[in-house]
């Protein structure tokens, strides 16, 4: 099953959370229906110092980025920080350790590559339990187009 984290908010107090869960639900009904498909690949870093493996993303972007804006929006409109950088869509593969020896044209194969499309069903507001076995639990879903 695929997730598709549209933004990271970082820690949400608790006292936020149902003001957060109330505001999302309407910037997700307003979108419409949404196939996309993995296409290409990158990195995040330099070829010499990559940090992040990445699939791209093909199909409906622009309303998924659409989303991700009204998503951005809800949050700081219930006084949460969010990032002020453009989101950029894609699927994260893997990272690369700090001072390791790293391939960073390895995501270069995947230049060529057109996965089938899916449809996003859902957006799910998780919270995340960090530690040495990562855990997710969902505070909130909301149906897609």
């Amino acid at each position: 099953r695929w997730h598709l984290t549209l933004l990271f908010l970082g820690r949400v107090p608790d006292e936020r959370v149902p003001a957060l869960v109330a505001a999302a639900g309407p910037a997700v009904a307003d979108a419409p229906p949404i196939t996309l498909r993995l296409a290409g690949g990158g990195r995040f870093g330099s070829v010499r110092r990559p940090q992040v493996a990445w699939a791209g993303l093909d199909g409906d972007v622009r309303a998924l980025v659409d989303l991700a804006g009204r998503l951005a929006a809800a949050a700081a409109g219930v006084g949460l920080p969010v990032e002020d950088r453009p989101f950029r869509p894609h699927l994260t593969l893997g990272r690369w350790r700090p001072g390791r020896a790293a391939d960073g044209a390895l995501t270069d194969r995947l230049a060529a590559y057109r996965g089938p499309g899916w449809p996003v069903t859902e957006v799910r507001l998780l919270e995340s339990h960090l530690g040495p076995r990562p855990t997710y639990a969902a505070v909130g879903a909301w149906p897609v187009g």
